[in-house]
């Protein structure tokens, strides 16, 4: 293949506005070439390079934006993550329709530590992974573009960037964090075009009062003036939900540097925004002077909030309990790189849950994200990285201040946001020699005051630390009952206890992993191991699966079962805590880690509500029929395709709905209606028990709310044949679409019967042209992976010819499929 030493690029180009300038802005999305490893120096990027000659190399590969180093080895069973410096090249055509303006490149995020190059020319660097920030080309492309080197490029402009995430004890997040710190370009790349006078920041401050009556926007902004401009005129035009003009105003403004306030708007009775009806105001700006004119757009809300002392919270004057859940920017298969629909159909999947509150873990994230939760009513709590490891030097601290003055600066203008996280865990010391409560205080209160500086309007909280929990306005302390301490029954006195101690209180992180499509009969029969009345707080080393005191989260089962169980009495708890704020379970969807090799899907936290591709878990029905509006009915198990026990042996069925009835039938035998009560556990009451055939059972209910009614079904493999240890695996491979097979394992002991309990760690392998689709943190998407219930699967993209799969697994007798796939004629 022919390979050039740099790629001519077309662009892909969406047009939108951003926060922090204006005018014009191109996305830049492909093609992009990239590197995983450093270069020599920034010269070995553009120099000349004629294909097959020592000058071509290293090889780069073709990328699409966002990218991120780590899309496959996150979750890479059998290595560690990369962690390092990766390269970046494309070649730019910048046109700026300013005289006099300048030409940026916006960055949403990049990993961790940036250099921005034009040709040989360094021009920006950032460290933080998390917080936007643009670097200023204008003069280097000038430069450029009058250089002898210039004609060999053909009016374009060679752009490098040199991402790097290898590891550094003098920046954060920690190392040490219970997530992957990610690597790459893997939020968006903009190219703005700014005229010579532009927006700097645009802030609006919408504040009403408790009953609405009265509305005041307080619009601020500060310049860049590149021109030194020392007038203009400032045009505004404020918009209700329904977009209609509510105000127009034409002022002129004189320049000066830093922020300044540009206007002062009272209104009458504002439309105020909340879960259940997020109404939007618009501001747009436009700032002119003899030559150019920059235009801005933003949105706003009026809301009233307030965290009432050992009470609940307040929304618009009225009690709401904070029914939220976590997030992390991660999914299969792309990791960090999660592009805006992939964002938009999470964010969705949140709302359709119920949830009206998430905890942003453990970082700013994306403005798709925060735009989101402005539109759909999500309540946010967002954070800075300042996550576990204890406290490092001046530029450790500069790192941190930098990264709370920006993520409060760009996202002041989102309604959602009520919370400025300051730190989390940040009682784990391991990072330095050195670890003083006095100093992390000190810093603490620093950071506390400097937040209350930057926005007076919201409130400031940290997570697990109980000797900072003074100086932030809510504290969250560390409660896991049921899973890394006590038993989930102790959950409520826990809670009330904890509640008395800070004068507002939340409680983030909360749940259970779970394995998905892992059921148990019994999910409960080590509960009588693990000892009460000690506490349900998190300690160091309870997230280890050896050592230590019994606990569910070593000597459980994993099972959705078992999940299923601690979901729904903690949430039937916390309906009867008047004085509660909320709650955020942790987390909505199973994300990687390097903490965790020897889980069930290795490197994954599989606490998730959804996996690591948005599929739901059991439980995510579980939230649905306490918290959400629309009426469903869910029979637990869909995720379980076969149960068992003896022969005409009562089994329980239970229904997750938020209908006020429901009726179920068993093989077509109505089994009867049962109330819903959400006091009644489990399942709120809607349960039956009744013996199921050998064989196939088919399970329908219908739940019933006045005249609507809503219908689920399911059949399931209902086993009575006993079974022994395993002694082999039976593997089998199915087409599903074009060239895509499903290979099934199954664990089977001396007389073939499956072995419904068998949790084995199996190995998928392949010999021949086929690709196993793997490293997606998924049950379905990992060559190493244990049994579900003696079960597991994955994917195969065959190729032409012959191919085998195996899967093995230490002390088993191994299992093969042969898949013979061609392209005219398929067969396996």
């Amino acid at each position: 293949m022919k390979r050039s030493g740099f790629l001519i690029i077309v662009f892909s180009i969406v047009l939108y506005c951003l926060p922090a300038t204006s005018q014009q802005s191109v996305r830049i999305t492909q093609p992009w070439e990239f590197l995983r490893s450093d270069l020599g120096g920034i010269w070995e990027a553009v120099r000349p390079a004629a294909a097959g000659s020592p000058e071509s190399v290293p090889i780069w590969q073709q990328v699409t934006l966002p990218h991120c180093f780590n899309a496959c080895d996150a979750v890479d069973p059998d290595e560690n993550y990369y962690q390092g410096p990766g390269w970046y090249r494309t070649m730019l055509d910048f046109r700026n329709p300013y005289a006099n303006g300048h030409t940026l490149l916006h960055f949403e995020g990049a990993g961790q530590k940036t250099a921005v190059y034009i040709y040989t020319t360094k021009v920006a660097s950032h460290t933080g992974g998390y917080d936007e920030w643009t670097a200023d080309l204008t003069t280097a492309i000038a430069d450029f573009l009058k250089s002898p080197e210039a004609k060999r490029f053909k009016g374009k402009v060679p752009v490098s960037i040199r991402c790097d995430n290898s590891r550094d004890l003098e920046m954060i997040p920690s190392s040490m964090s219970d997530f992957n710190v990610y690597g790459g370009l893997y939020r968006y790349v903009n190219i703005v075009y700014a005229p010579a006078l532009s927006f700097e920041t645009f802030h609006v401050q919408a504040q009403t009062d408790a009953a609405g009556k009265g509305g005041e926007l307080t619009i601020s902004a500060s310049f860049s003036n590149y021109g030194n401009t020392t007038a203009a005129k400032l045009e505004l035009c404020i918009l209700d939900p329904q977009h209609k003009t509510v105000r127009e105003i034409k002022l002129p403004v004189s320049i000066a540097k830093g922020k300044q306030q540009l206007a002062c708007v009272s209104l009458k009775k504002p439309f105020l925004w909340s879960p259940g009806q997020p109404q939007l105001y618009t501001v747009q700006a436009k700032l002119i002077t003899d030559t150019d004119t920059a235009a801005y757009s933003t949105h706003t809300g009026f809301r009233h909030f307030e965290f009432i002392k050992r009470g609940p919270f307040l929304l618009n004057g009225k009690r709401l309990l904070l029914r939220g859940t976590h997030r992390h920017e991660d999914h299969a298969g792309v990791a960090a790189a999660t592009t805006e629909d992939m964002i938009r159909r999470e964010m969705i999947m949140i709302k359709q849950m119920g949830a009206n509150f998430i905890r942003l873990g453990h970082y700013q994230q994306s403005r798709t994200v925060l735009d989101m939760c402005d539109s759909l009513g999500i309540l946010v709590w967002e954070e800075i990285p300042w996550c576990r490891g204890g406290l490092g030097g001046d530029i450790y601290k500069e790192q941190a201040r930098r990264m709370l003055r920006n993520m409060l600066s760009q996202h002041y203008n989102h309604p959602a946001v009520i919370l400025w996280g300051l730190g989390n865990e940040n009682d784990w010391p391991g990072d330095f020699p050195e670890f003083s409560k006095e100093k992390i205080r000190s810093f603490m209160s620093e950071l506390n005051t400097m937040a209350h500086q930057l926005d007076s309007t919201r409130k400031t909280t940290i997570r697990r630390c109980d000797f900072c929990k003074d100086i932030v306005d809510v504290y969250s302390p560390s409660i896991w009952a049921g899973w890394y301490r006590g038993r989930y029954t102790e959950y409520k006195q826990e809670s009330l206890s904890e509640i008395a101690k800070v004068p507002h209180f939340f409680h983030a992180e909360w749940g259970a992993d779970s394995h998905q499509g892992r059921f148990a009969e019994e999910p409960e029969k080590f509960i009588q191991q693990v000892v009460t009345g000690k506490g349900t707080d998190e300690r160091t080393g309870d997230f280890a699966l050896t050592g230590g005191n019994a606990r569910a989260s070593k000597d459980g089962d994993w099972s959705e079962s078992y999940a299923v169980n601690l979901v729904d009495w903690h949430l039937k708890e916390q309906e009867t805590m008047p004085q509660l704020t909320g709650t955020a379970y942790w987390v909505f969807k199973d994300f990687s880690t390097p903490l965790r090799p020897e889980n069930p899907v290795p490197y994954v936290n599989q606490k998730g509500i959804v996996a690591r591709d948005l599929t739901p878990k059991e439980i995510f029905y579980v939230f649905r029929s306490y918290w959400a509006e629309e009426l469903m009915a869910h029979i637990y198990g869909h995720n379980t395709p076969v149960r068992w026990g003896r022969e005409g042996e009562e089994k329980e069925i239970r229904v997750y709905s938020n209908g006020p009835e429901a009726e179920l039938w068993v093989n077509g035998k109505s089994l009867g209606i049962r109330k819903r009560n959400s006091q009644d556990f489990p399942a709120a009451g809607l349960r039956w028990k009744t013996s199921l055939n050998n064989g196939v059972n088919q399970i329908k209910v219908i739940a019933r709310n006045g005249k609507q009614t809503v219908t689920d079904t399911l059949n399931w493999q209902y086993q009575t044949a006993q079974w022994s240890k395993p002694v082999k695996l039976l593997v089998e491979s199915g087409a599903l679409t074009g060239n895509i097979f499903r290979i099934r394992v199954k664990a089977v002991d001396i007389n073939g019967v499956l072995c419904l309990d068998a949790a084995n760690l199996i190995t998928f392998s392949q010999a021949g042209n086929s690709i196993l689709r793997d490293d997606l943190g998924t049950v379905g998407g990992s060559r190493k992976v244990q049994l579900a219930n003696g079960m597991a699967s994955i994917d195969v993209e065959a190729g032409e010819g012959t191919s085998v799969i195996a899967a093995t697994s230490v002390g088993l007798e191994s299992g093969l499929a042969i898949i013979k796939y061609h392209i005219d004629n398929k067969t396996h």
